[in-house]
């Protein structure tokens, strides 16, 4: 038998330590929300490939569409030869973006290729190529969606210059001191200091922040800059790429809210471990650019867009929205509970099943990632695996499939309780 140890040596040896990875242990198996390693020990996957698996590893209905659509073919590229999966898969998203009027879809591989994508859609729409972001924002690792994402180390370091005429705004956030007052006048600062608005094709703005650390976006903020985008002919884009499909208790996190973007961003859990990525959005501005301006080899591949017709099935049939957000109540309320003994949970916050906590020293206030930490150790001893996020690494946030047993979600709630000490 291959052990950890063994892989983790061959690891080092072959793979470049930028690559980050954060378990020293291997995967050898996976159903639903637990996971097995190559030396049979069992994990309650809290971290879902960071979002990608609202349904769970392996859900029966997206296994199934990938066998029968493996049996039909696996690769055409889309833009050669057109399939009609992805055109009824545009449909289905069309119908359940939360934007009015004609919607068109566009499909794409990653995340980041959508966001680099949405900004091309914007900028032939516009004629501009001025972007506006905000700070602790993640949007992906190519070198666009990195200029936009607001967070240096370890993303930005090293990796510069980055594209031009990309201006980031402070993110309101109670702890910091920031107000939705202080950030709309901040990009009305930008645009008496950095940039004239007649230059600004976009702004970008994730209804919750993700790697930032689960700070959801308040409905005035959103307004805000829904005012100042119909003012001055700017694209509003909703980067749903980690909120999307379920997780914040509705299919997007934008729905929460009465303000409509014009693009939407969406990737991750779209569909279920499979890679696919898309943009959608009104289509006058899809159309802007010309044919052949968007694409990519893999792009809507027949394998990931079947996996994501059989995510959208679940969602419905299993009533994954409503499941999210009675999941997400009881996550809070043994957060809060635990709150009484750990002075050092400063903050628990959470929409629907995307919730988080985050730790401060309690006499200093400063940000704990110590803390953090030890917290995710001691949980990983009992066989529960924790992510982390935050400028300061200082947040933990809770990524579990939507699908998991009520009797597993219980066992992980009470290892949570021992690792912080509730």
């Amino acid at each position: 038998m291959t052990t950890n140890s063994e892989l983790q040596t061959r690891r080092l040896a072959a793979t470049p330590r930028g690559v980050g990875v954060m378990c020293s242990f291997y995967a050898q198996r996976a159903d639903n929300a637990s996971l097995w390693d190559v030396e049979g020990r069992e994990y309650i996957d809290f971290a879902a490939g960071i979002a990608v698996l609202n349904t769970g590893h392996r859900h029966p209905k997206v296994m199934a569409a990938i066998e029968a659509q493996g049996k039909l073919f696996t690769h055409t590229a889309y833009q050669i030869i057109p399939y009609e999966s992805a055109v009824s898969l545009a449909e289905r998203l069309n119908a359940l973006v939360p934007i009015s009027g004609p919607v068109k879809t566009a499909f794409f591989t990653t995340g980041s290729e959508a966001l680099e994508n949405a900004v091309k859609i914007a900028r032939a729409h516009t004629g501009r190529a001025g972007v506006i972001a905000f700070g602790g924002a993640f949007h992906g690792r190519t070198m666009m969606a990195l200029a936009m994402t607001g967070k240096v180390a370890p993303y930005k370091s090293g990796f510069g210059p980055f594209p031009a005429d990309v201006f980031h705004a402070p993110f309101p956030s109670e702890t910091q001191g920031v107000s939705v007052a202080d950030s709309l006048a901040a990009i009305e600062k930008l645009f008496k200091t950095d940039i004239d608005p007649k230059r600004v094709a976009a702004i970008v703005i994730e209804p919750v922040q993700g790697e930032g650390g689960f700070n959801a976006t308040p409905t005035q903020l959103l307004r805000g800059l829904r005012r100042i985008c119909d003012e001055h002919g700017i694209v509003l884009i909703a980067d749903e790429v980690q909120t999307g499909f379920a997780r914040t208790g509705r299919i997007f996190a934008m729905e929460h809210h009465d303000v409509e973007p014009d693009l939407i961003t969406m990737a991750k859990s779209l569909a279920g471990g499979m890679p696919l990525s898309a943009v959608a959005g009104r289509a006058l501005i899809m159309d802007a650019p010309a044919p052949g301006g968007l694409g990519g080899t893999y792009a809507a591949n027949p394998l990931a867009v079947a996996a994501s017709h059989a995510v959208l099935d679940a969602i419905t049939d299993e009533q994954l929205c409503q499941r999210a957000t009675v999941l997400g109540e009881k996550l809070i309320q043994r957060l809060h509970k635990a709150q009484v003994t750990n002075k050092a949970l400063a903050d628990v916050r959470g929409l629907g099943s995307m919730v988080a906590v985050e730790l401060r020293d309690p006499i200093t206030g400063a940000p704990d990632a110590q803390a953090v930490q030890r917290v995710q150790a001691k949980a990983l001893e009992q066989g529960l695996l924790l992510l982390s996020c935050g400028l300061h690494g200082n947040v933990i946030r809770f990524l579990y499939p939507l699908t998991i047993p009520d009797a597993l979600f219980e066992r992980a709630l009470s290892i949570l309780d021992e690792a912080l000490g509730a």
